[in-house]
């Protein structure tokens, strides 16, 4: 049986067991290859998408849970690299190797939407569920800083 969502604000569908991770629905099945695998088990956050405006695993996020519901991944969170926090990103340099960046700007444009003038504490508190290998922490946090200046 089909399960039935959006996707970046296009209809998409999928005949996915009930119980396959949204991760690979949309790594595999939809071809949007920003969204990462890291570790499988919602502790990295390289997975992270939003769903219905709500920061989500995507790895422990199941097909059935995601049906009538509308996903953003990083491809939709602005079709021109135009949001605040993709734009604070290159501003304060933040990536190194990239593979986390995905998913630490979904959670940083997650905290914005919900809180547009974030304390430094809410910040950390908002990104602990984000690993970066590289450790670039400190340019994260001025680059969500600067895009709730924004």
């Amino acid at each position: 049986m089909a399960t039935n969502f959006t996707v970046n604000g296009k209809a998409a569908s999928t005949d996915a067991p009930a119980d396959t991770p949204l991760l690979w629905v949309i790594r595999e099945g939809l071809k949007l290859t920003g969204t990462k695998f890291g570790c499988g088990t919602g502790l990295c956050g390289a997975c992270m998408v939003h769903i219905d405006g709500m920061r989500a695993f995507s790895c422990q996020t199941q097909v059935s849970e995601i049906a009538g519901k509308s996903v953003t991944t990083i491809e939709g969170l602005s079709p021109d690299s135009s949001h605040p926090v993709q734009k604070a990103w290159l501003a304060e340099q933040v990536p190194q190797c990239g593979y986390c960046q995905s998913g630490q700007i979904m959670t940083a444009a997650a905290l914005l939407a919900k809180t547009p003038k974030p304390t430094d504490a809410q910040i950390d508190t908002a990104m602990t569920g984000n690993i970066c290998r590289c450790g670039t922490y400190q340019r994260i946090h001025r680059a969500i800083q600067r895009a709730a200046r924004a």
